[in-house]
C-alpha cells in the first residue's frame, strides 16, 4: 500500500508571511501524489471558512483536524470526540473571568469570551478582522471537538496551569495556543488513518514547525521539522529542513527520493 505523507499547515506548508503555500511545497504534492496518501494533519479545522480555501488547494486524501480530535477521509468523518458539557463550562467560566479570549470558529462564525482581544490580534497580525462574534454560551449546546486561546503565551500558560487535563501548544508565531484534551493527538489520528489505508506508522512521514507537531514527529518511521520550527520539535525530529521560505519541504523530499 501506498505510504503517507502527511504535513502540518500553519508554517509547514502555509507560510505566514505571504499567506500563500509556496510554489515548491504544491510542486512537491502534486509528485507525491502518485505513490503517496497525503494527509494534513493540523490544529485547525480543515472545514472552517477560514481552511477552506486551502483545504482545496491541497486536495488531501484524508485530513486530521483539531489536533486529531477529528480525523476526514475525503467527506467521510472517521472519528470524532467532543468537550464534555462541564469541561466547556469550567474552561468558559475561566476565560472569562481572567479576561481571556477563548473559543472555536465553527462555520462562519466565532464563539469567543472576551472577543476585543481575537479582534486585537486579528488586526495586529493581519491589519483586518472579519469575524461574526456569536455567544461564547452557545457553545454549550454545540458538539466542539477543540477549542483555542487567542492572546500572549502567559494565558495559555494560565489556563495549562488550571486545567491538567488539557494540553496547549502554542500556535507557530506564540500568538495563542490549541486547547487539546490529552487524549486526543495529531499522531493518534495519523494512527487512525494508517489503519484505514492499511499501512502503517513506521513507513509514513510527517513534517511539522511546532510543539503541537511532537507526538506525530515522534510516532512516524520519518519525522521532518521546518528549519524555522521550535528548537525542541527540532531536537525530536529524524531530519531538519530548510526553512518553509527556502523550499524546505520540496528539499526534504528530494533528500529522501520521495520525489
Amino acid at each position: 500500500m501506498k505510504p503517507i505523507v502527511s504535513f502540518d499547515m500553519d508554517m509547514t506548508l502555509l507560510d505566514h508571511s505571504t499567506n500563500e503555500i509556496p510554489d515548491s511545497a504544491m510542486e512537491a504534492i502534486r509528485r507525491l501524489r502518485e505513490n503517496h496518501v497525503i494527509v494534513l494533519a493540523t490544529g485547525r479545522d480543515m472545514d472552517s471558512h477560514f481552511s477552506v480555501r486551502l483545504r482545496d488547494l491541497v486536495k488531501a486524501d484524508a485530513i486530521v483536524h483539531t489536533n486529531g480530535a477529528k480525523v476526514t477521509v475525503k467527506d467521510q468523518v472517521i472519528h470524532e470526540s467532543h468537550m464534555s458539557g462541564e469541561l466547556k463550562r469550567r474552561l468558559l467560566e475561566f476565560a472569562a473571568d481572567h479576561e481571556l479570549a477563548v473559543g472555536v470558529t465553527i462555520g462562519n462564525d466565532d464563539f469567543y469570551t472576551h472577543p476585543e482581544c481575537v479582534t486585537k490580534n486579528d488586526l495586529e497580525r493581519w491589519g483586518d478582522c472579519g469575524r461574526q462574534y456569536r455567544d461564547p454560551w452557545t457553545l454549550m449546546e454545540m458538539k466542539v471537538p477543540s477549542m483555542c486561546y487567542i492572546g500572549p503565551p502567559e494565558g495559555a500558560a494560565l489556563i495549562g496551569a488550571a486545567f491538567p487535563e488539557l494540553r496547549l501548544p502554542l500556535f507557530a508565531g506564540k500568538q495563542g495556543a490549541d486547547i487539546i484534551e490529552a487524549r486526543n493527538s495529531k499522531a493518534n489520528g495519523l494512527e487512525l488513518l494508517c489503519k484505514y489505508f492499511g499501512t502503517s506508522m513506521e513507513e509514513a512521514y510527517a513534517f511539522g514547525d511546532s510543539m503541537n507537531d511532537y507526538e506525530i514527529i515522534k510516532a512516524v518511521g520519518t519525522g521532518i521539522a521546518m528549519g524555522n520550527g521550535d528548537p525542541r520539535l527540532k531536537e525530536a525530529a529524524d531530519y531538519v529542513t530548510a526553512d518553509i521560505s527556502h523550499d524546505g519541504i520540496y528539499k526534504a523530499c528530494v533528500h529522501f527520493g520521495l520525489i
